[in-house]
């Protein structure tokens, strides 16, 4: 038995080698799922980022409207919005949206 052993003995030693190698490239905090859950992450984050951007930019967008320079417009589309403001004669209508 021991010679069998020492005989195979780079043998064993490389197949042990390999299994190691091969379950710390697919498993592990660097291995390939790791990866992929990474750059699912990543991509998921990209998207979320994008988002923030359009809302700051039309936030800005907003609050220059309400600064230094009023437009008298975007007032009156925000007093309408927000109280249901009308002038007398004026029918209103409300669209409902389901989602």
């Amino acid at each position: 038995m021991i010679e069998k052993i020492k005989k195979n003995y780079f043998v064993i030693f490389g197949t042990f080698l390999f299994i190691y190698f091969f379950f710390n490239l697919l498993d592990g905090e660097r291995g390939l799922i790791s990866l992929l859950k990474k750059k699912n992450l990543l991509s998921q984050l990209k998207l979320k980022e994008e988002k923030l951007k359009y809302r700051i930019e039309d936030l800005e967008f907003k609050n220059s409207l309400l600064s230094n320079n009023l437009d008298k417009d975007y007032v009156e589309i925000l007093l309408r919005e927000k109280f249901i403001y009308s002038k007398k004669g004026e029918k209103i209508y409300v669209i409902k949206n389901d989602n």
